[in-house]
């Protein structure tokens, strides 16, 4: 069984078959060698079918998440230069105004039968394969190019420390538009095993699925754990006899939220993961380390180095906060027609010397970090999205991580609004944990005793709920935007500090 999908479950065979007769229909609409082809589908069987007959038939894929609205698909479409969107009725409904010219929309709902094709397209590792645009929290989207070479190498790697073989039932929650959602599917077909599409993402019916399909692999992002780990929902209460790992991405999981999964599931494996789209998969904390070191994000994965480098272009010392740069497998080709953007990220190694007139590509994460003695890597925050605070640098991660210690909260998304021409406010959305008990003082005095002064929050927001961005991480630009737009209304008045 490669597929459960609902109450469809489709074999190995039954998706090579499916993907070979809709690359057959790519060809007869006309995809040529090294085009694109948009995938703008729900997680679905079809959209797995729609992935494997794009390269099957020469194409490369642009999965689209299927959340976007029609102006943010259509951006994509356009900017990827694809020449066919794959697609159906539900879909174009979603967008609600036209995507694509006629002429280029496959629409998988309309299609007859086709005769798979006979002979697949060869590709090889270095040919361009996928197209994943990140979510652009700041500005528009930027197209990161994977090569064959790329998606199989991160598969590859992932399957070895995870240990996944043709037992594993790994559970999708992730969207395919995220580079961890795809490793997840392409980790789970190497190696045989069988992949369960879960779309609902009530915590109830999360545990329902992991029970009843007997799953025994799960990745999730932070806001994800924190959905499943509130009061109401029952993942922290049941068991689950087959789940054999989780897996973090997508951000720092709070550590009491790692304690508190290692406590109510102690026979299951907890994998503290890191990676960036531009390189896939970069880093992994062993599970036999998380207890010792639970806000880790480990060291690099096999076949890959991972160096600490200070505004200077020198190699960190422990304890100092530099920018993680990616060297070895997995780099990335670059930004899709964006040169200005690839030279900034994809960039000559930083420490060795020209070697026949050419240095080898690193990539510059934009992300901080620290090493503590032992080499063992801690996430600090985004460069682009440092808050300048009292003449300090803050990282609205540790912010939000902090405040989430607290128990008072369920979410928190930490951003800055001017106070004058050279400092910033910090304002922090808060979703309470129980609304009707929750005090904004209590969590002011928590922050007094947690946090130095320049760290502390001037306005704490009380919302209903956070904004997220594709990938499920807070949209600190939306709440900004929301925050300013409300500024002068009296429920915003309030809660700022006196």
């Amino acid at each position: 069984m490669a597929i459960v999908d609902g109450t469809r479950r489709v074999t190995y065979g039954d998706l090579l078959e499916r993907s070979l007769s809709l690359a057959a229909s790519f060809k007869d609409a006309g995809l040529a060698r090294g085009d694109r082809v948009g995938i703008f589908l729900r997680r679905s069987v079809e959209a797995v079918v729609a992935l494997f007959a794009t390269h099957f038939a020469g194409g490369v894929a642009v999965v689209i998440n299927e959340q976007l609205r029609g102006s943010q698909a259509r951006y994509i479409i356009e900017h990827s230069q694809a020449a066919l969107l794959a697609t159906d009725s539900r879909q174009l409904l979603h967008a609600a105004e036209p995507l694509a010219d006629e002429s280029r929309i496959v629409n998988l709902d309309r299609l007859s039968p086709t005769t798979p094709l006979a002979m697949p397209e060869r590709a090889i590792g270095a040919d361009l394969a996928l197209i994943i645009y990140t979510s652009g929290s700041t500005g528009l989207p930027k197209g990161v190019m994977l090569s064959h070479k790329n998606l199989l190498s991160g598969a590859q790697i992932v399957a070895d420390y995870l240990d996944v073989s043709e037992r594993d039932v790994i559970v999708s929650l992730l969207p395919f538009s995220f580079d961890c959602g795809l490793n997840q599917l392409l980790t789970a077909l190497l190696a045989g095993g069988t992949l369960v599409v879960q779309r609902s993402m009530f915590p109830a019916d999360i545990c329902r699925t992991l029970r009843r399909e007997n799953v025994t692999g799960m990745a999730g992002v932070p806001t994800l754990w924190l959905q499943l780990a509130q009061r109401h929902s029952p993942f922290l209460k049941m068991t689950f006899p087959s789940l054999r790992y989780v897996t973090n991405t997508g951000g720092r999981l709070p550590e009491p939220m790692v304690r508190l999964i290692r406590t109510s599931h102690p026979h299951v494996a907890v994998y503290l993961m890191y990676g960036l789209t531009e390189a896939f998969r970069s880093t992994y904390l062993p599970p036999d380390e998380v207890d010792r070191r639970p806000s880790s994000i480990g060291k690099a994965i096999p076949d890959v180095e991972i160096l600490v480098v200070n505004e200077r272009g020198r190699a960190c010392q422990p304890g100092e906060v530099g920018e993680l740069v990616h060297r070895g497998a997995n780099v990335a080709m670059g930004y899709w027609r964006d040169p200005e953007a690839t030279a900034a990220v994809f960039r000559p190694h930083p420490f060795e010397p020209a070697r026949a007139g050419s240095r080898e590509v690193v990539v510059y994460s934009g992300d901080l970090v620290s090493t503590d003695a032992e080499g063992y890597l801690y996430f600090v925050g985004r460069r682009d999205q440092l808050i300048k605070s009292s003449g300090f640098r803050v990282s609205p991660d540790e912010i939000e991580t902090t405040i989430f210690s607290s128990g008072l909260v369920a979410h928190a998304g930490a951003f800055a609004v001017p106070h004058d021409e050279v400092d910033s406010d910090i304002v922090v959305a808060v979703v309470p944990r129980d609304p009707g008990d929750f005090r904004e003082e209590g969590l002011r005095e928590f922050c007094r005793r947690a946090m130095p002064g320049y760290m502390q929050p001037r306005v704490i927001w009380r919302v209903d709920e956070l904004p997220l961005t594709t990938s499920q991480k807070p949209d600190r630009p939306a709440l900004r935007a929301a925050y300013l737009e409300g500024r002068s209304s009296p429920a915003v008045a309030r809660s700022s500090a006196s």
